[in-house]
């Protein structure tokens, strides 16, 4: 047969309906253009929905602590005096009646509580309870929203964090960073507009593995989804040009290429070839940009001192939190950064403070260099877990070196600071042994919708049409928490 006419024979699906009629896919583009943010766009100066934002936002950008394996909110947190009056005690049954906890606890019956390990004592204006744990947070009290009424549907890692990043406990569905670089776009084009970075405390047992899909795209275009700083070696692979390659060389490949991409797009209108051409890109101008802002020799030494001891060792909490805002000044529009370990089963006696040490003064020193840099009016800051930990004891009570605490999805506390949240305030409550939230309660959802909005983002009207249905990050859920708001 002839090579030419086996190879029409042999047309596949995609390149028949790209072909037919000049190129059913060309005349799609507009579409695919509009849905990929390429089409008129006002939301940043790089990217963006025209659309976006729907009314005037208060935050610009984010930069989300994430606490990888659910902190303790009862030893942080949420002081109830009654939890200390009956430790050593039975839970009292009324308060876990008809829960499901996990099946390293199963039946809560009979089990003992525990008071907290720490000692509470409030701060600032405010009057916040915080524990001895968080000393440098607890002096930043009065600049922080704590949400002491949070409260999930998982009782297990990566779907409750699932749920709290994607507002599904199946992956698959685009992050909350992917929705606003979808969304709002960056103000920079030469880093990336969500960028995650994780850590893990020295010498933990109990570090959570960080899934891919914690920043994923989802069904958006996958040029959305996070991009990871790596710890060690460069922060992303293939920055350097291959050896004997000058960068005049790998401009115009990259020239050729794009011409390429773009053509093979105008023929089949796959927007992952757009993807292709934007990271490419990308990539191209991070050259540059990354290693100047990995830079931290000329940061003063009283901002470094903001951030602790370990600030200048790559990979830790604290060199992490001074590359977010590093980031966020630069354009970046969403900054992830996880950390692991929190999982204290057995270790909420030892562990916990180390846990603490790695992360309370870097936190609460983010908070104050955004400050004094007049970031933290229009930059919010979120701390929190996947969910909290049991107010009753896992373990032996007998054995205080392995006291623990199990999964808690009922109750526990997220704190939020600047981007239009009002600071030196207690929003809601649980009850008076921290089990359940009771007052004011505050699902993931409904924290979803509050961070969209102030963004400026009315959470229902912002959706995603994929497979026939419209999708948003909140579901069909959620609703605005307003009197957090300033």
């Amino acid at each position: 047969m002839n090579p030419l006419t086996e190879s029409q024979l042999m047309i596949n699906r995609r390149q028949f309906f790209g072909r037919t009629a000049t190129g059913i896919g060309a005349a799609a583009l507009g579409n695919l253009l509009q849905q990929d943010g390429l089409a008129g766009q006002t939301g940043g100066a790089y990217g963006g929905l025209g659309s976006l934002p729907h009314f005037a936002p208060k935050a610009k950008r984010v930069i989300y602590l994430f606490m990888n394996g659910a902190p303790t909110h009862t030893d942080l947190y949420d002081y109830k005096p009654l939890q200390e009056q009956l430790h050593g005690k039975p839970v009292p049954q009324d308060f876990v009646e008809g829960k499901r906890f996990s099946t390293m606890t199963g039946n809560p019956q009979g089990k003992l509580m525990l008071a907290p390990i720490e000692p509470f004592k409030q701060h600032g204006q405010s009057g916040a309870w915080v524990s001895n744990f968080m000393p440098h947070v607890g002096k930043a009290a009065d600049d922080i929203c704590f949400i002491k009424s949070m409260h999930t549907e998982q009782v297990n890692h990566a779907p409750a964090i699932s749920f709290f990043m994607s507002g599904a406990e199946m992956p698959g569905r685009p992050t909350l960073g992917a929705w606003l670089s979808y969304g709002l776009g960056s103000d920079t084009d030469s880093l990336p507009s969500f960028v995650v970075m994780t850590s893990v405390s020295k010498g933990t047992t109990c570090g959570q593995i960080f899934y891919d899909f914690y920043w994923g795209s989802g069904f958006l275009p996958s040029r959305f989804q996070g991009v990871k700083f790596r710890a060690g070696g460069d922060p992303v692979l293939y920055l350097q040009n291959p050896n004997g390659i000058t960068g005049q060389e790998r401009r115009g490949m990259l020239d050729d290429l794009g011409k390429l991409n773009r053509m093979r797009h105008a023929e089949f209108g796959d927007p992952e070839i757009l993807t292709r051409i934007a990271q490419y890109e990308m990539a191209y101008r991070m050259q540059t940009s990354v290693p100047e802002l990995t830079d931290v020799a000329k940061e003063p030494k009283s901002v470094l001192d903001l951030y602790g001891p370990s600030v200048k060792e790559r990979g830790s909490f604290a060199y992490n939190c001074l590359m977010a805002r590093r980031l966020i000044e630069r354009g970046t529009r969403f900054v992830q950064v996880m950390h692991a370990g929190w999982d204290q089963h057995r270790s909420v006696t030892t562990e916990l403070y180390n846990q603490c040490r790695d992360t309370d003064q870097p936190s609460a020193g983010l908070i104050a260099d955004l400050k004094q840099r007049g970031l933290l009016e229009d930059t919010l800051v979120v701390w929190g877990g996947e969910f909290g930990r049991t107010p009753f004891i896992q373990g032996d009570i007998r054995n205080r070196k392995q006291w623990g605490r199990d999964h808690h999805p009922y109750a526990f506390t997220t704190w939020m600071a600047g981007g239009g949240v009002k600071p030196g305030m207690t929003y809601g409550a649980s009850d008076d042994l921290g089990i359940n939230a009771v007052q004011d309660r505050v699902h993931v959802h409904d924290f979803q919708a509050t961070l969209l909005h102030l963004l400026g983002i009315d959470h229902e009207r912002f959706t995603y049409k994929f497979q026939g249905r419209r999708y948003r990050l909140t579901d069909v859920h959620g609703k605005v928490v307003k009197p957090i708001l300033v």
